[in-house]
């Protein structure tokens, strides 16, 4: 009923061959793999990458590889929808659902996939995004504008804290989209109408920078994947 797909492209500015890096001497987008098909969710779990080498660990770790992802897929700018809708094209898609995880969230628990999974299906959603509850204050924050400061929102200035609404973030770990949604997206449209949340209780961290790839390791060390 599902696939995976992991987008692994090779560019990274902040961690040179990031999706590569070792964490117990294991690359992360190895543990990500095992992480998918630990869950027993997918028929397939497919790697998109515009790497050579990227493609062979992945086909060594358990997952497809099938073709190198075009160069105009590869950049900085290039919205995952976009990657995902490839795969889908290429190799002829049907599945019903389709996940995204991305190469670095070795962070995320098999049990958080399963659970995910049954929340999109008894929704009835196109879309579902993992999140971490934020403080609601931050609807109060200032922005700078030359030397003064404004309200970033002011239609919250004169809210009570315990009035305000909830805010989430997106923590950038995996995606689920219904597949008819996801080849519905666009530019103008990059989130389906029918979009629901899941909140992560556990701890995340999204590695963007040399200082979370330590601290992940730090959290790793001694443990077997």
């Amino acid at each position: 009923m599902a696939i995976c797909i992991i987008p692994a492209r090779k560019g990274s500015k902040r961690i040179k061959n990031k999706n590569i890096k070792k964490i117990n001497k294991i690359p992360l987008i190895s543990m990500v793999i095992k992480l998918a098909l630990r869950s027993k969710l997918f028929d397939k779990v497919i790697v998109s990458t515009d790497s050579k080498s990227i493609s062979k660990i992945a086909v060594m770790s358990g997952a497809e590889a099938p073709y190198l992802r075009n160069k105009k897929l590869s950049n900085n700018y290039t919205p995952t929808y976009e990657v995902l809708i490839d795969v889908v094209k290429k190799l002829k898609i049907k599945n019903k659902f389709i996940f995204c995880i991305y190469p670095t969230s070795i962070m995320t628990k098999t049990q958080d996939l399963r659970k995910a999974f049954k929340l999109i299906k008894i929704k009835k959603a196109d879309f579902l995004c993992p999140v971490i509850k934020n403080e609601n204050n931050l609807l109060r924050s200032y922005i700078k504008t030359g030397q003064f400061i404004k309200y970033l929102l002011p239609k919250y200035r004169l809210y009570r804290s315990q009035d305000l609404p909830e805010i989430f973030s997106d923590v950038g770990s995996f995606y689920i989209y219904r597949l008819k949604a996801l080849k519905k997206l666009s530019k103008k449209n990059p989130i389906p109408i029918k979009s629901i949340k899941y909140v992560l209780k556990n701890k995340f961290i999204d590695i963007n920078y040399p200082k979370d790839l330590k601290l992940v390791r730090k959290i790793f060390k001694n443990k077997t994947n």
